[in-house]
């Protein structure tokens, strides 16, 4: 039949795909750690399934560290899954705190922050970034590398992306991230570099130029870690 679409078969387990709608369940009725979710029986007739792939999913949960199994008592919520991106990427930055991963990383989030940033900042986030880069000024003025000023307005643009993982995962990768800043802003000149990337940045965001802010946060980024991944590879 010619302009009809036929929705393909979702493949994965039964209990993959209640996992799935109990993690979105948990996002949309803002459980918060230590609420009690349904039992089993009631989970099963709420989302008709078998009462074995409830306990499946629950099982899989449980080894992400978002639930608990109180024996007797019920199910309880540990963390919500949004948390759990975040705590992963520190346990795996603890040992690679230098490691090429984590710069190219950070090329990957902040491009995509920079981007939603230029569709999504209020004017209280326009006004945070370009207080960032006034303060990075003064920094730079004192004989700073402009440590604080930059910290500040990375972070404002993964703010005003407006998207509550970007900001955890940055969040979650606040200490590397700023072991990053600190190689590259102590090398001559690169300071002020820096400073006229991120106003040229700011600049894209405050015409919602998105594709534009994503080309310079990308760029920028490049620039500043890419000499320095090629010496630590």
């Amino acid at each position: 039949m010619t302009g009809s679409y036929m929705r393909q078969v979702d493949r994965r387990p039964l209990y993959e795909q209640v996992s799935d709608r109990l993690r979105e369940f948990i996002d949309t009725s803002n459980m918060q750690p230590g609420d009690k979710l349904s039992n089993v029986k009631d989970l099963a007739a709420q989302l008709q399934v078998g009462r074995s792939s409830v306990r499946e999913a629950i099982t899989a949960l449980r080894a992400q560290g978002i639930v608990e199994v109180r024996h007797g008592d019920g199910i309880y919520l540990l963390q919500r899954p949004e948390n759990v991106i975040a705590s992963l990427a520190a346990e795996l930055v603890e040992t690679h705190v230098d490691h090429p991963y984590i710069w190219e990383t950070r090329q990957a989030l902040e491009t995509q922050c920079a981007r939603l940033a230029a569709v999504r900042a209020t004017a209280a986030d326009l006004d945070e970034l370009t207080a960032a880069l006034d303060l990075m000024q003064e920094e730079i003025d004192a004989g700073k590398p402009g440590l604080e000023g930059d910290r500040r307005f990375h972070f404002g643009v993964a703010e005003a992306s407006h998207n509550p993982i970007l900001i955890n995962l940055l969040k979650g990768l606040s200490k590397p991230l700023d072991r990053t800043s600190e190689t590259s802003l102590t090398r001559p000149g690169q300071p002020a570099d820096s400073l006229a990337d991120h106003r040229s940045i700011l600049a894209a965001i405050q015409q919602g130029a998105a594709a534009e802010a994503a080309d310079r946060m990308l760029s920028h980024l490049v620039r500043t870690t890419d000499g320095l991944i090629d010496r630590l590879a």
